[in-house]
């Protein structure tokens, strides 16, 4: 059973396997930014920490526990309160079996990780129920540093594979969505999606949106990530394949990125089909509407685990997050493993950490 077989193309499905084609002999290089928005504070948005002290520490635990397999800044793996791990998981499985080499970026994290690191400076963002995320020249910072980043990063590689870690940012995407002007519905790290909780955020915060100007809804509702990957986009693009792995917060990248300027030709998304079978979010024609680019779904085959904690994200808790679904999508194309080959490596991983634990 070929690994294309456990991949799902949609938008542009003929671009989709030309993608494939041209990045499956080539080399790859994953990098993730990790940043934060205090909107993840509010009560019921995210299980993205054991509690509401711990979430901030979410991001940086991911990026550690990429490299060491443990966390330093808290001495804990990211997971939810009754102990389902973070995707970062699946990413560390994907990275590890094909040897893909990765970079951690500070765009916004409230807690710096213990680890080498390109740090940006730029500031966490703010509670969009409350006030603006950012200010325009914030947001215009994390732009241009996120072109330089994505430049350099896409000067190394056949194709640069960006990831994200950021509690909360369903939400903020939601707002940046919608702001934009896109119809969209969006995914939760839960089974039972706080949809009314979204939308009401989303909607106070909307009233503040004063002009059509992309980087004022960035501003007013968005968050660094957005901004920032958004600019690692641009420039990377001109110069590489480049595959946004995520989501719901990808697809805000890839709507701010249409008003600003990517090239297309060079750009996919990478996600899991915990995303593309999500009833409550609309993700497959939403990619569509934003831009003529390919999507892949790969379906990892968690259901089939013999470790609950795996099988938890295919019923719906956490379904993507820290670049899962790229990450493993690029494992399968660069080594040509599938699904039912990838599913030991992650048992063998999931048992490592919970027996160290």
């Amino acid at each position: 059973m070929s690994y294309l077989d456990d991949f799902e193309f949609f938008g542009n499905v003929h671009k989709a396997q030309n993608f494939v084609d041209d990045v499956k002999s080539g080399n790859f290089l994953f990098s993730l930014a990790i940043s934060y928005t205090e909107t993840c504070e509010i009560p019921g948005i995210t299980f993205a920490g054991a509690d509401k002290d711990s979430i901030k520490f979410t991001p940086p635990a991911d990026a550690e526990y990429l490299y060491y397999g443990y966390c330093k800044t808290i001495d804990k793996i990211p997971m939810t309160p009754d102990g389902k791990p973070t995707p970062g998981l699946l990413t560390k499985t994907a990275l590890e079996s094909c040897s893909i080499p990765h970079i951690v970026i500070n765009a916004g994290s409230k807690i710096s990780p213990q680890l080498p690191f390109i740090q940006t400076g730029l500031l966490h963002g703010q509670n969009i129920s409350v006030e603006s995320a950012m200010s325009d020249s914030q947001v215009s910072q994390a732009v241009d540093y996120g072109r330089m980043v994505g430049r350099t990063l896409a000067s190394m590689t056949d194709c640069l594979i960006i990831g994200e870690s950021i509690p909360g940012g369903t939400t903020t995407a939601l707002a940046v969505l919608r702001g934009l002007g896109f119809k969209a519905n969006v995914s939760s790290s839960i089974p039972n999606n706080p949809v009314e909780l979204k939308n009401q955020i989303v909607n106070t915060a909307l009233e503040r949106i004063t002009s059509n100007n992309p980087y004022n809804v960035i501003s007013e509702v968005g968050d660094p990530m957005i901004a920032f990957v958004t600019g690692m986009l641009s420039s990377a693009s001109e110069v590489t394949k480049v595959m946004l792995a995520g989501g719901t917060q990808m697809t805000a990248v890839l709507a701010f990125a249409s008003k600003i300027g990517f090239n297309e030709q060079n750009t996919a998304i990478g996600t899991t089909s915990y995303i593309t079978d999500d009833e409550s979010a609309n993700f497959k024609s939403l990619v569509s509407e934003i831009a003529d680019i390919p999507a892949i779904s790969v379906n990892p085959g968690l259901a089939h685990s013999k470790f609950s904690g795996l099988k938890a994200f295919s019923q719906g808790f956490a379904k993507e997050g820290v670049g899962a679904g790229g990450s493993m999508i690029a494992s399968m194309i660069k080594t040509g493993n599938n699904a039912a080959n990838f599913l030991p490596l992650a048992e063998k991983e999931y048992h490592r950490l919970f027996t160290s634990l």
